[in-house]
Parts: structure tokens; C-alpha cells; sequence
């Protein structure tokens, strides 16, 4: 069987936060692909400012690089659950991964969910533990994690001989032993040559083109990447494009890419084993596949991951709408959802009775989160409700979202996250304790238990710990309540400004949530009250002016510091009968029936319903 020896197609699979990407930047400088004098950004793959910010990567991508007569084709993957659709398409375009593994913290929750769904795809594996320099690194009993859970995912012979690099991505040092760096990344390039197979090249053959991932341009409209799996694809060339519903489309190829460092580069002719970028085609999709007009052979659908929570967006309707925002109408809205179902397939939007509401469903809370930031930064405002998890009927059985979490916590904490996880229904699996203070726990706990559980973890272990969590399976749906916020709020009797006097006047029946001088409305949410109960309040009330002054009362006052929320603290936060208001400026806590009799007439129904 002939193989392309030029090529080698290889993603690069880790936990959130060990270090591919830094790792991908020091392959690309050190293959030369820059010029000297060539500007390139740190983590220059992650190209998307919340990437930036956040540190994490959310998109796939990309890019090439030239070793020697080799071209090696490398897949940035993203590390969170949340984006575990991607990943899972990027194992069939290429032939071998990089496991990348934190020399200290070890195998994380993603290691392991990213590694199964490598093995499922028979790939070879390199494992890099990286960060070698970190203090506390320990590579020895890091490799014997790594290959334990190998072991556990059932990896055949081939896999369980897998050969390890120790890298550190920040210095861009390699070697293939633990206790001396070389001084560049030499042995990755080698091992990558080495030990990931070469395409076969099946060139002469009909062609097969499949797509697994999408990118839009307005000029070019939409773009199917992926890899030829078999034979050769031109520009000009007129081709079938088998879509997903069984019907066939025929097309031209229009323009096609190839890749090489960040950059794309036209092509007009591509083989067996490359990976390139195609466009042409108006409606093309994730797992259809492109074959010659008389020779239409399927290659097998890839499966995208299902939704596992939903919210439902809403046009903008407080008192305070169309303040901060450039795009405010329903139209507007609708429009730039379905612009995003142009590239994330794991996404859904569905249309309501209502023309200013759809339901939105996604793979998690921070695939949510990022597309309702990236909304804001957009200059839009919508509001939003809680999220809530998508439940099925599984063989007439109400099935919902199970997630497997690790929980890493200094040993004093365990008792309480023990007692907070079985009011979440949470079953205990594994409890390891790492001789350092640290113990490791592990639980299989509903979905439902886990939204809003962060802010009160973080509390619980004073910010210690660390709670990682992926989707497992659907089970059939427990009985009652779980978790949920137990507080009830503070609610804004008035609109207008918020006063120290009024503030001061609330402080001790709870947390406040807005600063002196903020703008508020009546139904605002503006703080969370001590009991289960909600309290509406009036923090406009400004002191009555006397001409009697008290000789110390107004010296010694001082105001507690506010409870200021993030996006995912706040939608978090969320009650069934509240909204979050969304805006480029601001987020606000507010009450669905703003009216406060109207609203205790709604509750009253509620409780004899």
C-alpha cells in the first residue's frame, strides 16, 4: 500500500489549560515558517478575543508546518466538554494525536474525554508532558497516570506503546528523557515523523472529500474544511456534494486552500491526505461528503453532539432597553442566531409562539455564555432566561444529562463538598488522597445539580478548589428538587438611582449587588436577601435633609463593598421567574413581572396550581 511520506496529520488533544497552544506556537517559530522580522502573537492560534481572555481555545484550528521534506498538518482542538463536538470530527481527519499532559496537575477530566474519543478512532498516540519546569513537576508518576488510564479506556498493544516527550512549551525545549531539556524541540518533530503512520495514498482513485468543520467569509460565503480521504480535487472541477438528507447536489469548486503556518494559502489542486479548505458550495455541511458526478460513494456520517441545556433569549423589554445597545429588534436578533448556526453545528435555535423569544439550545453553560458575550461585544441586547437541561425519552423512560466531575480540594473541605454533592444527588465514585493535603474526588451528579454550583463551591473551599466537569451519559430522570438557589432576592421598589443612604439603610438584611449612583428599575434585582424569601426594597430613598445635625452618627458610617457579577455568575444566579438583561455596558438581575402586586397575584397562583 503506497503512503504519502511528505505528510503527517496530527491533532493535539489536552485538559483546558496545559499548554497546546503555547506548545503549537513553538512549533510553528521553530519550524521557520516566520520571518525574522515577522510580528506573531502569543498563543497566536487562539484568534478570537474571548480565546485571548479566557485562555481558553473554543474554535478549532488549523495550521501547517514544514519539517525537513515533511509537511505536518496540526490540529489545535479545544480542551472544554463544552466543545466536545469539535473534537470528536477532528479525530477522523487525522492519523495520530498529541496527548498533551500538565507535568504537575496530571490527567484531568478532558484528558480523559479527549483521549477516549482518539482511541475510538484507533489513532497512535505521542504523549507530551508538558510544563516540565513547572515546581512540583513529577513526569514519572504523570507517564504512570497516563498509561493507567489507557489502560482503563481499553487502548489495544499498539496504543499502550506509546513514546513520551518532555516538553516545555513556554521555553520551547523538548527531549525524550525527564531530567534534561535539549534546547529546542527537535525530538517532538522527530517522534511526530517517527511514530504517526503517513496518509495512504490512494490518489488514483474516485474521489472522497468529507467536511468536518465549518468557517464563513462573506466574500466566499460558507467554507467546508476537511481532509480528501481518497483521490484528487481540483479548482474548475465539477463534483456531487451527497448531503446528509440522502439528496445529492452537484457544484464547481470555486476556490480551494491549503494551509501553511496561520495563513491559508490558495491551491488549485489537492490529493489523498491533505487537509484543505473548499468553497463553492452554498449549503454544505458538517459530514456530507464530495465525490465525482459519476461515482457518488458515501463515506460514513460523522456524529455531532447533541444539546444538553437550553435558554430562551428574548428581545429586550426592560425600562432601561435600547439605552447601551446598537441592535435591539427581534429582527436583528433572529438574524445574527441564525448567523451562528452557520459554523456551530452544535448549536440549535428553535422559533417560539412569540416573535421576540427562540429557544436556544447548546452543549453547556460556557458554550452558552460565549455566544451571548460575543452578542454583547457585538453591540446587541437580549435578555435571558435561566438555563435549563434538555430532557429525553429514551425506550419510554424521561431520561436527563448526567456529568461526570472531579473535584481537586485541600483535605479540610471534603466533608462539606461530600455533604453539598448528595444534596445534589451526587454518587461518590472515587475519593484519592495525593499525600499533599489534596484529595481528589470523584462523582457522577445530574446536570440540573450542577447549574448554578460554582459560585457556592468557590465559597465553600475559600477558593481552593477546583471542580472540572464533562458530560457522561442520559440516566432516567431523578425524582424532585435539585440544588437551585436557596436565597431569595432584595427587588427594587423604585426606579431611579441607587443612594448610599437607601444601600446602607438594606445592608443588614443582605448581600447588595449595585454600587451607590448605578441606575436601577422597579422589578431589578439589586440583591440577595439573608432569608429564603424575596424582599422588595427601595435603595432610591435619599436622605430627608434637616437643618439638626447629629454630632456623630454620619461619620461613622462606612458601606460594604458590593457583590458585582461576571456573565456566568449571573446566569448562574437565575431563578425560574427572573431574567438576566443583557446589554454592551451592562448585566442586570431582573424579575420576568416587574410589577411588585402583579407579582405576588402571579406567585399566590402559582402556589394553588
Amino acid at each position: 500500500m503506497k503512503t504519502r511520506n511528505d505528510l503527517r496529520n496530527i491533532a493535539i488533544i489536552a485538559h483546558v489549560d496545559h499548554g497546546k497552544t503555547t506548545l503549537v506556537d513553538q512549533l510553528l517559530k521553530q519550524s521557520g515558517i516566520f520571518r525574522s522580522n515577522e510580528h506573531v502573537e502569543e498563543r497566536a492560534m487562539d484568534s478570537n478575543d474571548l480565546e485571548r481572555e479566557r485562555g481558553i481555545t473554543i474554535l478549532a484550528k488549523n495550521t501547517a508546518i514544514q519539517y525537513k521534506d515533511t509537511k505536518i498538518n496540526i490540529l489545535d482542538t479545544p480542551g472544554h466538554a463544552d466543545f466536545g463536538g469539535e473534537v470528536e470530527r477532528i479525530m477522523k481527519m487525522v492519523d495520530g494525536v498529541l496527548l498533551v499532559v500538565d507535568a504537575y496537575e496530571g490527567c484531568m477530566p478532558q484528558t480523559r474525554f479527549v483521549l477516549k474519543k482518539a482511541l475510538e478512532q484507533n489513532l497512535r498516540p505521542i504523549v507530551v508532558v508538558n510544563k516540565i519546569d513547572r515546581d512540583f513537576a513529577r513526569p514519572a508518576e504523570v507517564v504512570d497516570e497516563v498509561l493507567e488510564l489507557f489502560i482503563e479506556l481499553d487502548a489495544n498493544d499498539d496504543q499502550l506503546e506509546f513514546p513520551v516527550i518532555y516538553a516545555s512549551g513556554i521555553n520551547g525545549t523538548a527531549s525524550t528523557t525527564a531530567d534534561k531539556q535539549d534546547e529546542n524541540m527537535e525530538s517532538l518533530y522527530e517522534a511526530i515523523i517517527e511514530h504517526i503512520p503517513a496518509p495512504v495514498d490512494n490518489s488514483d482513485e474516485p474521489l472522497q472529500f468529507q467536511v468536518a468543520l465549518l468557517d464563513y467569509n462573506d466574500y466566499l460565503g460558507r467554507i467546508g474544511i476537511g481532509r480528501i480521504f481518497r483521490g484528487e480535487m481540483a479548482v474548475g472541477q465539477s463534483v456531487a456534494l451527497m448531503k446528509l438528507d440522502g439528496k445529492v447536489k452537484q457544484f464547481r469548486v470555486t476556490k480551494m486552500f491549503g494551509f501553511l503556518g496561520l495563513k491559508r494559502i490558495e491551491i488549485e489542486k489537492a490529493k489523498a491526505g491533505d487537509l484543505v479548505a473548499v468553497s463553492g458550495m452554498e449549503d454544505i455541511n458538517v459530514g456530507e461528503t464530495v465525490t465525482p458526478v459519476e461515482h457518488q460513494e458515501a463515506l460514513p456520517v460523522l456524529r455531532i453532539d447533541e444539546p444538553t441545556l437550553q435558554m430562551n433569549f428574548l428581545v429586550n423589554n426592560s425600562p432601561f432597553a435600547g439605552r447601551e445597545g446598537k441592535f435591539v429588534t427581534s429582527r436583528k436578533i433572529e438574524e445574527r442566531l441564525h448567523a451562528q448556526l452557520e459554523t456551530d453545528v452544535s448549536l440549535r435555535v428553535e422559533n417560539t409562539a412569540s416573535p421576540d423569544e427562540w429557544i436556544v439550545s447548546g452543549r453547556g453553560e460556557l458554550h452558552l455564555s460565549i455566544l451571548i458575550e460575543n452578542l454583547r461585544r457585538e453591540g446587541f441586547e437580549l435578555q435571558v432566561s435561566k438555563p435549563q437541561v434538555i430532557v429525553r425519552e429514551i425506550d419510554g423512560v424521561k431520561c436527563e444529562p448526567v456529568e461526570r466531575v472531579q473535584i481537586d480540594v485541600p483535605e479540610e473541605y471534603t466533608g462539606s463538598i461530600i455533604e453539598s454533592m448528595g444534596e445534589r444527588k451526587g454518587e461518590m465514585l472515587d475519593m484519592v488522597n495525593n499525600g499533599n493535603g489534596q484529595v481528589r474526588l470523584i462523582f457522577m451528579v445530574p446536570a440540573r445539580g450542577l447549574i448554578g454550583y460554582t459560585t457556592e463551591f468557590l465559597t465553600m473551599t475559600r477558593g481552593y478548589g477546583i471542580i472540572n466537569h464533562t458530560f457522561d451519559s442520559y440516566q432516567p430522570m431523578q425524582k424532585g428538587r435539585i440544588g437551585g438557589r436557596r436565597q431569595g432576592v432584595l427587588v427594587s421598589q423604585e426606579t431611579g438611582k441607587a443612594s448610599t443612604y437607601g444601600i446602607m439603610g438594606v445592608e443588614d438584611r443582605g448581600i447588595i449587588f449595585v454600587e451607590a449612583g448605578t441606575e436601577i428599575y422597579a422589578g431589578m434585582i439589586v440583591g440577595e436577601h439573608t432569608r429564603d424569601n424575596d424582599l422588595t426594597v427601595n435603595i432610591a430613598k435619599t436622605k430627608q435633609a434637616t437643618n439638626v445635625r447629629s454630632a456623630n452618627k454620619d461619620q461613622t458610617a462606612t458601606m460594604k463593598k458590593p457583590r458585582i457579577m461576571s456573565l456566568e455568575e449571573a446566569l448562574e444566579y437565575l431563578n425560574d421567574d427572573e431574567y438576566c438583561e443583557l446589554t454592551p455596558e451592562s448585566i442586570r438581575l431582573r424579575k420576568k413581572i416587574l410589577d411588585k402586586s402583579e407579582r405576588e397575584r402571579a406567585a399566590k397562583k402559582n402556589k394553588q396550581d
